[in-house]
């Protein structure tokens, strides 16, 4: 039964974040107005608490949360907002969790977001970023995280990095992601009507802002029409409440079906991106990041590392 405090949470989603997404014009109302209150920065306690440092990529922050010594593993850390909206405090709250209790690593871009940036510039900041990480730390040893927007973001660039023929990292954490924008699900407009955050309208207008011209089926907006067989192994959190469990039920089975292991989470009565919110609910979630990452990671089998040219010539469509 979900707690009161997740009802609480509900009724004021519904009543002030929902109405972003209820219209285009409300969304650019929204942006408008964020960008006059966002600050990316890490919070003053998170920084008393942790080892915090800021480096730069493309002429945008990375933060880099310090591991404990001697921990090889890494974080990248993709935070949501709908590719237009900047990091919370809310992320780096679960952001310092993970460290604290990992100890690793944490990886955390504020990459370039719509509607002054586009595909292009958030790919090409977090691929250069990625190849920097690829650097110091075995490809082994790095976590793709991501929430909504952010796990989109994780799995794209999973598939862009096989395409490239860059190790690729060692799993996913997928919390809420938005993977396939194209509507071509039905069921998704009546989730969308128990969603108490996400709306169609905005939604949609926030990829046309972000996606530099590319069909909304196109894997690189909607990652679940890539291939899904160069992902690693996977824990994927989705709610009943949230527009887009529909099509993250369904990711998860064709995952499994191009041989990715994918554990799912799935919490009756959880609204979008939950387990960023203080309450049981969210609570229960990230023991059960942490129990997923807490068991070492596998070496992975050369088969996996995909070339460029393999990549193509899976995802060209067959000849007439």
């Amino acid at each position: 039964m979900p707690s009161l405090k997740s009802h609480l949470v509900s009724f004021v989603l519904r009543h002030s974040r929902k109405k972003a997404f209820s219209s285009p014009e409300n969304l650019q109302r929204w942006i408008a107005y964020a960008r006059k209150t966002e600050d990316y920065r890490p919070p003053a306690l998170l920084k008393a608490r942790l080892d915090i440092t800021e480096t730069e990529i493309d002429g945008f922050p990375v933060y880099e949360v310090a591991p404990k010594a001697g921990e090889r593993r890494r974080i990248l850390y993709m935070h949501g907002g709908a590719y237009v909206f900047q990091i919370t405090s809310y992320h780096w709250g679960l952001i310092a969790e993970m460290a604290e209790r990992l100890g690793f690593g944490v990886t955390v871009p504020i990459y370039p977001i719509a509607p002054e940036h586009d595909f292009h510039d958030m790919f090409g900041m977090v691929g250069n970023l990625y190849r920097r990480m690829l650097e110091e730390t075995d490809a082994e040893d790095i976590v793709f995280m991501g929430d909504s927007a952010g796990g989109n973001m994780a799995v794209v660039l999973t598939m862009m990095a096989a395409e490239e023929g860059l190790p690729l990292p060692s799993r996913h954490v997928l919390i809420s992601p938005g993977l396939d924008v194209s509507l071509a699900n039905p069921e998704v407009f009546e989730a969308e009507r128990q969603d108490p955050w996400l709306g169609i309208p905005g939604g949609l207008e926030a990829v046309r802002l972000y996606s530099a011209g590319f069909d909304r089926n196109d894997w690189h907006i909607s990652p679940l029409y890539g291939d899904l067989s160069v992902l690693p192994k996977t824990l994927l959190l989705t709610g009943s409440r949230d527009m887009l469990t529909p099509d993250n039920l369904i990711f998860a089975e064709r995952a499994r079906a191009a041989g990715v292991e994918v554990e799912v989470v799935y919490e009756e009565g959880m609204f979008h991106a939950w387990p960023l919110i203080e309450m049981p609910e969210a609570r229960r979630a990230r023991d059960s990041i942490v129990d997923f990452l807490s068991v070492p990671a596998p070496a992975r089998v050369r088969a996996r590392r995909r070339t460029k040219a393999a990549f193509a010539a899976r995802s060209a469509p067959a000849a007439e």
